[in-house]
């Protein structure tokens, strides 16, 4: 657990984290509600007389009730949708609302009392604007249908964390404790950046008529992830040429080399966790960012500023030479050497004000990231704890949760490795910690958070993520 505290004896913040609570000012909006510290019993109108389940401005919205309510509304914020269906499964665009990560979760949170919302949005694709709409949307249908809270946590997955990290930057007043799990927490343009760092590297090193900004359509941007795949695939095949390059694009680009499907225990598998993290980053980077560049009208995205000899680590070089003596360093090299990208200035702009949390917490934060995650780094938990403790009008606390996975696994990883591969009691500790943090105001120890998570074998107190891969301006 890494615990980001205000510059304060650790005694006199606990005794003030309640007052502090109490003093985030705010308008009459649910402001008595949101500062009531008792686990009570509510009265609320049931989904029998409340309709809920329906559409709020054209996204759809659900709302699940305990049979005994203790008086806390869960406000969940789903994850990415594509916009249109993608690889590698060209799934349908989901439209649906969920109140929780998992039905397991959700079942797990209602049995403890706790009431549960959660919204579609009115587009998908980096719905950022659109997703705090819904939370918004449906705090006040709550309110108005179903009870006044007397806490209201938001919390939720990937986009949905930034969302949700959004959302309590927006409603200190209403909102009384956050919880975003694996989210992109250092917003868009660092986590587009690094994202060009990879196609840049694929390019470079593997496929030099490939496109990488400004594509004319989505099935553009589908057949460049698909013939980069096949590029990827080839060079796996490639033990003096192709996989030493491998290795040099997971280096600059920090390639998670442990995921769901492969453990990293042996360098097979750590060559093929390193080809699935790229895969799972190419198609944010190329279907994925033909969607955001819709929304801000250019590139967003520079790799202007990028060095990345000094990306490489000393155990990323001698695990290249024990293939190829030198090949990683002369295709590194050949990035340092390349043509980079300037981004479009109007779009770089456009892009900040769709997700960039300032860090200025007025309200209890938890959040909980796999230690590998190939979509939204686990660094993005460093730059989330800079910014906190840069902060100068912040009124309360920041606590970071990891959980890793076993050293050997048959996939799936039960957790730790993957993107949002949490378990249940993973999920749930995670607001239950949360929950006595606001009641109590007593700061949440390693040892209270192993207990809410029933001792989950993942929790990792003592990882810590390093620092974001490439230039963390963005």
């Amino acid at each position: 657990m890494v615990a980001l505290r205000r510059p304060a004896a650790l005694l006199a913040a606990v005794v003030t984290a309640a007052a502090l609570l109490a003093s985030c000012s705010g308008s009459d909006d649910g402001d008595t509600a949101k500062n009531e510290t008792k686990n009570r019993t509510l009265s609320f109108t049931s989904c029998d007389k409340a309709k809920c389940s329906g559409e709020l401005d054209g996204a759809a919205y659900l709302v699940r009730m305990p049979d005994t309510w203790n008086g806390t509304l869960l406000l969940y914020s789903h994850g990415y949708r594509e916009a249109q269906p993608s690889p590698p499964d060209f799934a349908p665009v989901e439209t649906n609302a969920v109140v929780a990560s998992t039905p397991d979760t959700a079942d797990a949170l209602l049995d403890a009392g706790f009431a549960l919302a959660g919204s579609a949005y009115g587009k998908n694709g980096w719905a950022v604007q659109d997703g705090v709409k819904a939370g918004e949307d449906l705090h006040k249908w709550f309110r108005d249908h179903i009870a006044e809270p007397d806490r209201v946590y938001v919390w939720g997955d990937s986009l949905g964390g930034l969302i949700t990290e959004m959302l309590a930057e927006k409603h200190p007043e209403w909102i009384a404790g956050v919880a975003p799990m694996c989210g992109v927490l250092g917003g868009l343009n660092l986590n587009l950046d690094i994202a060009l760092d990879l196609q840049y590297a694929v390019k470079t090193l593997l496929y030099p008529e490939m496109k990488l900004t400004g594509f004319a359509s989505h099935d553009e941007a589908v057949k460049t992830w698909q013939e980069a795949q096949k590029r990827i695939m080839a060079a796996t095949k490639d033990a003096k040429n192709g996989i030493p390059k491998l290795l040099a694009i997971a280096a600059v680009t920090d390639g998670p080399t442990k995921t769901r499907r492969f453990d990293g225990s042996t360098s097979t598998s750590k060559v093929s966790a390193l080809v699935e993290s790229a895969l799972t980053g190419l198609g944010y980077a190329t279907f994925g960012r033909y969607e955001v560049e819709q929304r801000v009208g250019g590139n967003p995205s520079t790799n202007e500023s990028s060095t990345y000899a000094s990306r490489v680590t000393a155990a990323e070089r001698t695990l290249a030479n024990a293939v190829a003596p030198g090949a990683l360093d002369k295709a590194v090299a050949a990035l340092d050497a390349g043509k980079k990208i300037a981004a479009d200035p109007a779009a770089r702009a456009a892009a900040d004000k769709l997700g960039k949390p300032t860090g200025n917490l007025q309200d209890p934060t938890i959040t909980l990231h796999t230690a590998y995650d190939p979509l939204v780094l686990v660094q993005n938990e460093t730059v989330f704890a800079e910014r906190v403790g840069a902060a100068k009008g912040r009124k309360a606390d920041l606590v970071q949760l990891y959980t890793q996975p076993p050293a050997t696994y048959a996939a799936p990883a039960p957790y730790g490795a993957g993107h949002c591969n949490f378990t249940v009691d993973e999920r749930v500790g995670l607001i239950r910690s949360l929950d006595e943090w606001v009641r109590s105001g007593v700061y949440p120890s390693s040892a209270a958070v192993g207990e809410a998570m029933k001792g989950a074998k993942g929790y990792s107190p003592l990882f810590n993520p390093g620092p974001w891969p490439g230039n963390a301006s963005g």
